[in-house]
């Protein structure tokens, strides 16, 4: 049993800062024999969170480049959703919640870039009066 499309997240308020730890595992996808392939499917990254008191794992396509940054980077989550996994027990069910997102960038990076951005809008108005 899963949720249609997860459940959408508030990252300042569910996370608060995130910092980096390091790579989990990588998913391979399975073979018709049900072997794990040599193709990667999905890689799952340790994350620090404030909010949450401990580490969270959450995981991104493998489609996006293997994240290498220094431990302890401040990073941000992009689209996170938390979703669920249900299996049938005799007592009811387990379920296991995990996160999954678009990717994982540095915070830092983003908010630098930002300024510069604006810093050259900035100038452009000025040269233009």
């Amino acid at each position: 049993m899963r949720l249609a499309n997860g459940i959408v997240i508030d990252k300042e308020a569910t996370f608060g800062n995130l910092k980096f730890s390091a790579l989990r595992r990588e998913v391979y996808i399975q073979n018709e024999d049900g072997t794990a392939s040599s193709e990667i499917k999905e890689r799952t990254y340790d994350l620090k969170s404030r909010e949450q008191g401990r580490m969270i794992q959450v995981s991104i396509p493998a489609t996006v480049s293997l994240k290498n940054f220094d431990y302890n980077a401040e990073v941000e989550i992009v689209n996170p959703v938390a979703d669920t996994v249900a299996n049938a027990t005799f007592q009811g069910a387990d379920v296991d919640w995990y996160i999954k997102a678009d990717d994982i960038i540095l915070r830092n990076v983003k908010q630098s870039s930002v300024a510069g951005h604006n810093q050259s809008q900035s100038q452009n108005i000025q040269e233009k009066k």
